[in-house]
């Protein structure tokens, strides 16, 4: 989705992303002239907030952070939590939006609702934006764009998926929730979200979900994004029950500035694949 606006950005090769939830923000900048990824940066809240304390603390951010205070060619939101569903594009109709949340996620009548396509395999995405983070930054840049995170998480799995023939579950990692996407080719098998506070929360919906799509944990394939090591304890739990458990890969084709560095190889993945 796009918001737009009379507003004519100066013409410059740097664009800006930013993913926001009720817990934490993180934004990056791309030079698009030298494909080089120069600022990669995170805000932990320690807490989960509203949205009204998140727009506080997305303004701090804007008024200490000197990369911020650029001219951008492009803006990206990313939008992350729980209040997504997907829908059968032949399915959909513009009209039932909050229809498709309602019976999975808690709205209010209030509630900005929209939607983004997915388009490798012909569904929609309808979620709850930020509706106060946007308005800040339309104040802020004028024209920009904003997406779902698992918009973005889903996309690119399949995209990396898509001359497989071996179904997959990928698990992306976060400090309080994960997201399971479960593919094979270009088919999306499943898509969750998940809160966890222990590692046997983390293990339960594992496990349980790989019963309810019969996949075997001898055989399944487990593939870890986002802020995990093979040191971290949701890693260690994961490979008592099953059997072939892999760190992915971004995968993507940026280089990276010396203070720029993602964490590992599998971490930030929907933040800079939103680029």
């Amino acid at each position: 989705m796009a918001t737009t606006s009379n507003t004519i950005n100066k013409l410059t090769n740097i664009d800006l992303s930013i993913q926001i939830s009720l817990s934490g923000l993180s934004f990056c900048i791309l030079q698009r002239d030298i494909n080089t990824i120069s600022t990669l940066k995170h805000f932990d809240f320690n807490k989960k907030l509203n949205p009204l304390e998140v727009l506080e603390k997305l303004k701090h951010v804007f008024n200490t952070e000197k990369a911020l205070q650029d001219d951008f060619n492009k803006v990206c939101i990313i939008h992350e939590n729980e209040l997504s569903t997907l829908v059968p594009k032949p399915l959909f109709n513009e009209d039932c939006l909050a229809d498709y949340l309602k019976f999975n996620s808690k709205i209010l009548k209030s509630d900005y609702i929209t939607h983004d396509d997915i388009l490798i395999n012909d569904s929609i995405n309808v979620y709850v934006p930020y509706i106060n983070i946007n308005n800040f930054i339309y104040d802020r840049f004028g024209s920009f764009t904003f997406k779902h995170a698992s918009t973005v998480l889903i996309e690119n799995i399949l995209l990396i998926e898509k001359n497989s023939d071996t179904t997959k579950v990928y698990i992306n990692v976060s400090k309080n929730h994960f997201e399971i996407v479960v593919v094979n080719n270009t088919s999306l098998i499943f898509y969750n979200t998940f809160e966890y506070k222990t590692k046997e929360d983390f293990i339960y919906y594992l496990l349980f979900t790989a019963e309810q799509l019969k996949l075997n944990p001898e055989t399944l394939q487990l593939i870890f994004l986002g802020e995990i090591d093979t040191k971290d304890q949701l890693y260690i739990i994961a490979y008592k029950y099953i059997r072939f458990v892999f760190l992915g890969n971004r995968e993507d084709n940026y280089k990276y500035s010396i203070d720029a560095q993602p964490a590992t190889h599998q971490s930030d993945f929907t933040l800079i694949h939103s680029f």
